[in-house]
């Protein structure tokens, strides 16, 4: 009797330990929990104004024209037109304070004339101008993408007198100055856009063989012009 209690009970161990083996392994541990992510907040880049750009700009001139004789007799008329060109410049920022200088070359087409004019022998007087260049400081304050600024400088242009006595032209070039100021906003991180007022002396031409009058009459330019521009900036 007890040989065949221990024999079950070996058998019975036997088959346990055999279902045992039939079993899938147990299940891993799960992983500890993760720590929580850390948020990190986006910073828009800082605009920066300083850099070297380059751009075009174009606009219209209201322009004035006096004629004046040695006896005194003046006439004024009115002198407008287009102007495009292109625009070389640098800027350097400091905090919100800009400074910087720009030149830039334009086109012009000019042109204005007035009958019976005193100082032109009683003929018809006539002025042009073909091109106007500046090269000018700019100071101005920026908030952020936005600046506003004067700006001041030497201007050099060209006057063309003629009445109707003759077919040529008296061409002067002459050096003067410009002051004036404007708005500029940067709509991409390297582009912005300006629209500014200029007003521009070149002084006084002279009309002589062209007036046909047998002696000089002197011609002046003054010139309020509103222009636009685009600007492509590098920055360093």
């Amino acid at each position: 009797m007890k040989r065949m209690l221990i024999a079950a009970a070996l058998a019975l161990a036997a088959a346990g330990q055999a279902f045992a083996a039939d079993l899938p392994p147990p299940a891993p541990p799960p992983p500890p929990p993760r720590a929580p992510a850390t948020y990190v907040p986006v910073v828009a880049p800082v605009f920066t104004w300083s850099g070297v750009y380059f751009g075009i700009n174009g606009g219209y001139a209201l322009a004035d024209s006096q004629f004046t004789s040695l006896a005194g007799s003046t006439g004024t008329f009115r002198t407008d037109g287009f102007l495009v060109g292109g625009t070389l410049g640098a800027n350097y920022q400091m905090g919100g304070f800009v400074i910087g200088v720009e030149s830039d070359l334009d086109y012009a087409d000019l042109s204005g004339s007035t009958a019976a004019l005193a100082a032109c022998g009683g003929l018809s007087c006539e002025t042009k101008s073909n091109f106007l260049g500046t090269v000018r400081g700019r100071a101005g304050w920026a908030w952020d993408r936005v600046l506003f600024y004067g700006t001041a400088g030497g201007a050099a242009g060209n006057i063309k007198a003629a009445t109707t006595a003759t077919t040529g032209w008296d061409n002067t070039d002459k050096f003067g100055w410009t002051g004036g100021g404007g708005i500029e906003a940067a709509f991409a991180p390297n582009w912005t856009a300006k629209i500014e007022y200029l007003y521009v002396n070149l002084g006084s031409g002279t009309c002589n063989l062209a007036c046909g009058l047998g002696i000089p009459v002197t011609v002046s330019l003054t010139e309020n012009v509103v222009r636009a521009g685009l600007n492509y900036k590098f920055s360093w």
